[in-house]
C-alpha cells in the first residue's frame, strides 16, 4: 500500500477535529454561563444527535453503494480494509462520524429564543385566526414546492451519464428536504443565522479535507459522472454533497429542539 488508506484518513482528520470540539462543549456548558444548543437541550440534544446518525446511516448506506455499483467513484489500491456490501468500513464510520461533527458544533451556537407558532397566538377573532394559520402554511407549501422541483431535476439529470452524481444527489436529498421543510420552514427560518454558521463550518472543513483525500488518492471521483466543474479542484458533486448532508444534521437537529421545546 502507498499513501494513506481511509482509516488513517479519519485518524488524521475527523478524530482530531472530534477531539477539539467535544472539549469546547464540555468546557462551555461547565465553565461559561452562555446558553447553547446543548447546554439548553442538555441530554436530549444527544437523544436527537443518536437520532439523526442513526438515520443518516440507514438513508444513506444503499444509495451510497448503488453509486459505488454505477462506478461514481471508488478507493485507491489497498486503502480500504473490510468492505460491508460494496462499500468500505470506513465509508460507514463516515456515515457515523461526520453528524457527530456537525452536532458538536451546533452545539457551541445559541438559538433564537422562542419559535413562531402563528396559530398560537393570543388575540384576534376566528378571521385573524385563519389570516395567522396561513402565513405559517404558505412556507411550508412554498419550500416544499422546491424541495419537489429539485427531486424532479434531480431524476432528469439520472439520464445522463455527466451529470449521474448531481442528479443522485438532488433525487436523494429531496424527500428529505420535503419532510423537513413542509414540517418545519417557519421554525427553520426563524433560526436562520443558527443554521447558516452550523451548516457553513463543518461543510468548509469537509471540502478541504475532501480535497485531500481525491488528491491523495484515497478515494477517487468518475470524471464520466461528474459535470467537471470543481471548486479549487474539488467536483462541485462533492461539494453539495457535503453540504446537503449537513443541512441534514442542522435542520433535524434544530427542529428535533423545537419538538423538545413544545412537548416541555
Amino acid at each position: 500500500m502507498s499513501g494513506p488508506s481511509y482509516l488513517q484518513f479519519h485518524v488524521a482528520f475527523l478524530v482530531p477535529a472530534l477531539s477539539m470540539l467535544a472539549a469546547a462543549a464540555v468546557v462551555t456548558r461547565t465553565r461559561t454561563p452562555r446558553r447553547t444548543v446543548w447546554s439548553v437541550g442538555g441530554s436530549s440534544y444527544w437523544v436527537g444527535v443518536a437520532v439523526v446518525t442513526l438515520l443518516a446511516v440507514v438513508y444513506t448506506t444503499p444509495w451510497d453503494n448503488y453509486l459505488i455499483s454505477r462506478g461514481v467513484w471508488g478507493y485507491g489500491d489497498g486503502r480500504t480494509l473490510v468492505h460491508l456490501w460494496l462499500a468500505p468500513l470506513g465509508e460507514y464510520l463516515f456515515f457515523v462520524l461526520q453528524p457527530v461533527l456537525t452536532a458538536l458544533w451546533l452545539g457551541q451556537l445559541t438559538l433564537r429564543e422562542g419559535w413562531p407558532e402563528p396559530g398560537l397566538l393570543r388575540g384576534g377573532d376566528l378571521g385573524s385566526l385563519v389570516r395567522r394559520e396561513a402565513l405559517s402554511v404558505a412556507p411550508r407549501l412554498l419550500a416544499g414546492a422546491v424541495a419537489v422541483g429539485l427531486g424532479v431535476a434531480g431524476l432528469a439529470l439520472l439520464s445522463t451519464p455527466s451529470t449521474l452524481y448531481l442528479g443522485a444527489i438532488l433525487a436523494w436529498s429531496a424527500p428529505v428536504l420535503l419532510l423537513q421543510w413542509v414540517v418545519g420552514a417557519p421554525q427553520l427560518y426563524h433560526q436562520r443565522r443558527v443554521l447558516a454558521v452550523g451548516v457553513a463550518v463543518p461543510t468548509v472543513y469537509l471540502w478541504v479535507v475532501d480535497r485531500i483525500a481525491i488528491a491523495t488518492g484515497i478515494w477517487h471521483i468518475s470524471a464520466e459522472h461528474t459535470t467537471g466543474l470543481a471548486i479549487l479542484g474539488l467536483p462541485i458533486e462533492e461539494a453539495l454533497f457535503f453540504a446537503v448532508t449537513n443541512l441534514f444534521v442542522v435542520q433535524g437537529l434544530v427542529l428535533f429542539r423545537w419538538v423538545m421545546d413544545r412537548w416541555r
